[in-house]
């Protein structure tokens, strides 16, 4: 495990050195792993880790009608579905594919899954990304919240891979605990933990990566 100091110095120093921009930049780790068998399911890695700190820039979108699109205003949800535009998406696979894309999290009624499942269940799911189904009743908002401080790891039979942590106005020391809680669960998830991690990097978008371990 990486002490927590370390991380922060790494952070700081990814974000000085990256060019200086008109616009806010992502901070994100990218893990090598090693010793890794990922051709094998079992060993992959796919997790959703709510971390320390909202990340911001998390995009939500809902799926269903009545109460739940109630709530996911009340949310400030960006994008909300209903079953319409579910089918009509069907049938324009481009910007179901950008849709897939740009949402981090999907929600969608129970009452609405098989719809999901046939119109979009070509592009959701390969990224990762169908939807947590919910029951009538339940309240979305706390879900909504969760989510937005939440991060998905998903390796397939990939060694690299890379999420956000935080975001260049972000306290280098909040993003710091992001990462720490990342790593920590990752290595919770491999058969040697930190040993099967061959290295880590921290950087912006548009700048260059250093090494964290």
């Amino acid at each position: 495990m990486v002490e927590k100091g370390k991380i922060v110095e790494t952070v700081t120093a990814a974000i000085k050195a990256a060019p200086k921009r008109k616009f806010q930049e992502s901070v994100d780790i990218t893990i090598n792993l090693k010793n890794v068998d990922l051709s094998q399911p079992k060993n992959r890695i796919d997790e959703t880790i709510l971390l320390p700190h909202t990340l911001g820039g998390v995009k939500i979108a809902v799926l269903g009608k009545g109460d739940i699109t109630t709530q996911a205003k009340d949310a400030k949800v960006e994008l909300i579905m209903g079953p319409q535009e579910i089918e009509r998406l069907g049938g324009a696979p481009r910007e179901a594919r950008k849709i897939a894309n740009e949402y981090r999290f999907f929600l969608a009624e129970t009452t609405v899954m098989a719809q999901v499942g046939k119109h979009l269940g070509p592009r959701l799911g390969p990224r990762g990304r169908m939807p947590m189904p919910i029951t009538s009743g339940t309240d979305i908002r706390p879900i909504v919240e969760r989510l937005r401080a939440s991060v998905k790891i998903r390796t397939k039979d990939r060694k690299t891979f890379h999420t956000k942590v935080g975001s260049t106005e972000m306290d280098p020391a909040l993003i710091a605990e992001n990462v720490d809680a990342v790593l920590k669960r990752v290595e919770s998830k491999l058969e040697q933990g930190a040993m099967n991690i061959r290295s880590v990097y921290v950087k912006t978008t548009m700048g260059p990566a250093v090494r964290l371990m």
